[in-house]
């Protein structure tokens, strides 16, 4: 398998034991799979692990733009409770761009982890107000919230977006912060996790974002 496992709110490595995995700093975890560069044979290992649970990129991706990142967590193929994508590139106005797509189960912490938030989801900060932007996932649109990453340290310049989605959290993290002003109401998200012998048209590779 070309896809490593690691903590999901972490970048330590998990050890398995009797079918369970635990992080030496959190305890006990499920895997978080992820493969040391993208490529299109390592995304289709990524597809057969994470089974049906979407995996969402921005489609159709713009020119000069590629899969940079993806990873999904689970403790067996087929049983997911997250996936990740990261599809980077240019714009004029914020030169390079990272959008990270996460989708989990309630409780999972990797959209947390990606956002730089302290708390797991973002249920206490959405809802009660406007949002801040759509995207359309198929027939749906889906509403967005922004999340204040202001109160807690972080490493990197970024804006953060989170909403629901069929039944999951929904985040979508864009670094730099400006680049929030490329997520129009027009944008699409595409679940590609059945996508077949249309994934040959995904550029893969490129620098791999940290989170």
């Amino acid at each position: 398998m070309s896809l490593t496992a690691g903590c999901v709110l972490c970048s330590a490595p998990v050890v398995e034991s009797d079918g369970e995995w635990s992080c030496p700093e959190h305890g006990a975890t499920g895997p978080l799979w992820r493969a040391p560069e993208a490529s299109y044979d390592a995304f289709a290992e990524h597809l057969r692990t994470a089974g049906t649970f979407p995996t969402y990129v921005p489609w159709p991706m713009s020119p000069g733009w590629s899969v940079t990142d993806f990873a999904v967590v689970a403790a067996r193929p087929g049983r997911a409770t997250a996936a990740l994508t990261c599809t980077s590139g240019t714009s004029e106005l914020d030169g390079p761009v990272d959008v990270l797509v996460v989708a989990e189960e309630a409780g999972t912490g990797l959209g947390a982890r990606c956002a730089g938030t302290r708390y797991t989801d973002p249920g206490h900060e959405i809802g009660d107000r406007a949002p801040s932007a759509r995207v359309r996932i198929g027939s749906q649109s889906v509403n967005l919230w922004d999340i204040s990453t202001s109160g807690f340290d972080g490493e990197f310049d970024r804006s953060v977006l989170a909403g629901e989605a069929a039944g999951r959290w929904l985040w979508i993290v864009l670094r730099p912060a400006s680049a929030l002003l490329l997520l129009r109401d027009d944008w699409i998200l595409r679940d590609v996790s059945a996508a077949g012998p249309q994934l040959v048209e995904l550029p893969f590779g490129g620098h791999r974002p940290g989170w």
